[in-house]
């Protein structure tokens, strides 16, 4: 697939980069050689191949699902600056 100077200004445009007008032809080279080389990979034959969700072989350990941690809300309120009703109470910041 070939780019025109065009076609590269639009994008660069629509992704609001500074591209200076003796960038445009080389840069359009080469996005052209970068799709030309997408389009090889897609045609590679995958048939047979299974996906896989990762190229190593291995299992997750998994950690227990068990609580390991307390109700620690009364040590934390007790530490802060204002609590009312089981809230923390912090300035207003939106008049």
């Amino acid at each position: 697939m070939s780019l025109s100077p065009e076609q590269v200004k639009q994008v660069a445009h629509l992704a609001r980069l500074s591209l200076p007008p003796e960038k445009v032809e080389p840069y359009a080279r080469q996005l052209s050689n970068i799709l030309d080389m997408v389009s090889q990979l897609s045609s590679a034959g995958t048939d047979g191949v299974p996906p896989m969700a990762h190229p190593l072989e291995m299992v997750q350990r998994l950690r227990p699902d068990v609580v390991s941690e307390e109700n620690r809300r009364d040590a934390f309120q007790a530490i802060a600056p204002a609590v009312e009703n089981g809230v923390y109470l912090v300035p207003r910041v939106i008049e």
